[in-house]
């Protein structure tokens, strides 16, 4: 006798656990994919607009200029854009009330941007725990399903006088697609998280470097009692 073995079928006539279970993971691999998704667009954003401000920090602008723009822009700046303007407004709050330290002013700048740097990593790196948790507890949220799933078909195999792979068959069919839907939910996580764990720590890099960059830059300007933090 012919039994329809398709994956619908399966999961239509599955245990209603091993059922919920499939909900459960159909519904976290649809969050996982638009958290993907977001992610992807995000961090898209965050490298054009660093690179963008790159750009003008080092085309000549002066400070106060970039700083100027930045206090503007600040809904739409960029991750490097706040961390330059936050080592710039404790500067020039330093400056306005007569400290004259050079080592004073210079650490003040450091630890606004450090501070800054902090805050833009925890947005961007925001979702990643999400990725992760899906990436290590999907595939045994389908073994449970799976387990429960045979457990209850051999239950319902107990009353037959003579069981056949017929028979165990479906059972057991019904039980592994849970096992097959937790790897879909998982496999994407764990690859997408990989690459923006890769992709996250370039951006991290990249910022660090700036710090130190611009730092040097107003370490210069503190060295010269001339020169002020207008040019670079």
């Amino acid at each position: 006798m012919n039994q329809d073995m398709s994956i619908l079928h399966l999961v239509l006539n599955a245990s209603f656990v091993v059922q919920l279970v499939m909900l459960l993971l159909l519904g976290i691999s649809i969050a996982s994919w638009a958290a993907i998704f977001r992610k992807i667009f995000a961090l898209r954003r965050v490298k054009s607009l660093n690179e963008e401000f790159e750009r003008d920090f080092w085309s000549g602008t002066s400070l106060n200029d970039l700083f100027a723009a930045a206090a503007a822009n600040a809904k739409n700046a960029g991750p490097m854009e706040r961390i330059f303007a936050s080592g710039m407004r404790e500067y020039q709050k330093l400056r306005e009330r007569r400290v004259a330290d050079p080592a004073t002013l210079l650490d003040g700048a450091r630890r606004a941007m450090r501070a800054s740097f902090q805050r833009e990593m925890d947005s961007i790196e925001s979702s990643l725990s999400f990725m992760a948790t899906v990436g290590s507890v999907s595939p045994y949220v389908g073994l449970f399903g799976t387990v429960w799933g045979i457990m209850h078909a051999f239950t319902g195999l107990s009353a037959l006088q003579q069981v056949t792979l017929a028979t165990v068959a479906p059972g057991i069919a019904e039980a592994l697609v849970a096992t097959a839907i937790g790897l879909f939910s998982a496999i994407p996580a764990v690859v997408a998280y990989n690459r923006f764990a890769r992709d996250i720590d370039r951006v991290a890099i990249q910022q660090e470097t700036f710090i130190e960059e611009f730092s040097n830059i107003l370490q210069r300007n503190l060295g010269a009692p001339a020169q002020t933090a207008s040019g670079h």
